[in-house]
């Protein structure tokens, strides 16, 4: 066995090589006809690799909640959340259509946790992601501007395929700023998904953009096929501790 287990080694097939160690084993795989054997260690394989891809995409998404899962979004809860339109985001099919999804709510409603669970469900499904509070986003466009990697930035965000914008409309933009995230959205109109969370209305957000033409760009990008969550009520902190 040396030589196949060198040459499995060689090509880095550990899914494979650990499924293999267990039919040898076993001796009821003696009787397996050997296309199903094969079978079952192509398919360790192959589940081997998309554990350790769903593992370096995760790694890349820069989560503020790690723990944020759509099993654990609780709809009990009294802030507006639609669980049957929740079910249809989760099952992932706006992000086959590249559609975008807007959060918005008071303080403490649950934005961010909604966003980032629909993030790390897209992760697991085998996809890409990224997420950004936009005031850090900025940060670091402002800084790529500086040092020359500003076009590499943002081809690098665009090839994610879901993009999370967090704390849209906290901190003002500047013109640069505005214009850095027409950039960002234009990469992904029709291509790939964007999910923002903002404390401000929707019908507000052309105003906080301060730009009348910036605007117009981005808003027709963002609203275009989109789906809305609009959360209200008390903060889920002051809710959970007054229940305590």
């Amino acid at each position: 066995m040396s030589k196949l287990e060198d040459l499995i080694a060689e090509l880095k097939l550990a899914g494979l090589e650990a499924a293999l160690s267990r039919q040898m084993e076993n001796p009821q795989y003696r009787d397996l006809p050997f296309e199903d054997r094969l079978l079952q260690l192509l398919q360790a394989e192959s589940a081997e690799r998309l554990s350790r891809k769903i593992k370096r995409n995760m790694a890349q998404v820069k989560f503020k909640d790690l723990n944020a899962r759509v099993e654990d979004i609780d709809y009990t809860i009294p802030r507006g959340l639609d669980k049957s339109a929740m079910l249809s985001l989760i099952s992932g099919e706006y992000l086959h259509k590249k559609q975008n999804i807007l959060i918005t709510g008071p303080t403490g409603t649950g934005k961010s946790f909604i966003a980032q669970a629909l993030a790390n469900m897209a992760v697991r499904d085998g996809l890409t992601a990224r997420y950004y509070r936009l005031p850090r986003l900025m940060d670091e466009m402002k800084l790529a501007r500086l040092d020359g990697t500003y076009v590499k930035g943002l081809n690098k965000i665009a090839r994610y395929n879901l993009l999370i914008l967090d704390d849209f409309g906290i901190n003002p933009l500047t013109s640069d700023d505005a214009n850095d995230l027409l950039e960002v959205i234009e990469d992904r109109a029709g291509i790939s998904s964007v999910i923002v969370t903002s404390q401000l209305p929707v019908d507000r957000w052309y105003d906080y953009l301060n730009n009348d033409t910036v605007a117009d760009a981005i808003l027709d990008r963002l609203l275009h096929s989109s789906h809305k969550i609009k959360l209200k009520g008390e903060s889920i902190r002051k809710i959970q501790a007054d229940n305590a």
